[in-house]
């Protein structure tokens, strides 16, 4: 059986903007939505209890074996995006 996951994409009010199957594709678009609906340009990502600058990398080896975890996205101290992670079941 294959694991398939799937990153869902929100804005700050929680309206879907998109599924993706690359982790490169959905941070890239957190991003252009993040500068688009944000005040600042420092985009910082928070997963848990950890807050860092948002680059495609650090994204990856953050969801590396995870699912249902959820990624928030911020531009000054509102969020801008989150990202859910999750895999597709039988």
């Amino acid at each position: 059986m294959t694991n398939i996951y799937i990153y869902c994409l929100f804005d700050r009010n929680d309206v879907l903007h998109g599924v993706y199957s690359s982790v490169e594709a959905v941070h890239r678009d957190a991003v252009k939505l993040s500068v688009r609906l944000g005040v600042g340009k420092d985009i910082l990502m928070e997963i848990g209890d950890t807050k860092q600058p948002a680059n495609a990398k650090s994204l990856r080896n953050l969801l590396r074996g995870c699912f249902d975890v959820r990624v928030q996205y911020y531009t000054s101290r509102f969020v801008s995006a989150k990202i859910v992670k999750t895999k597709l079941k039988e």
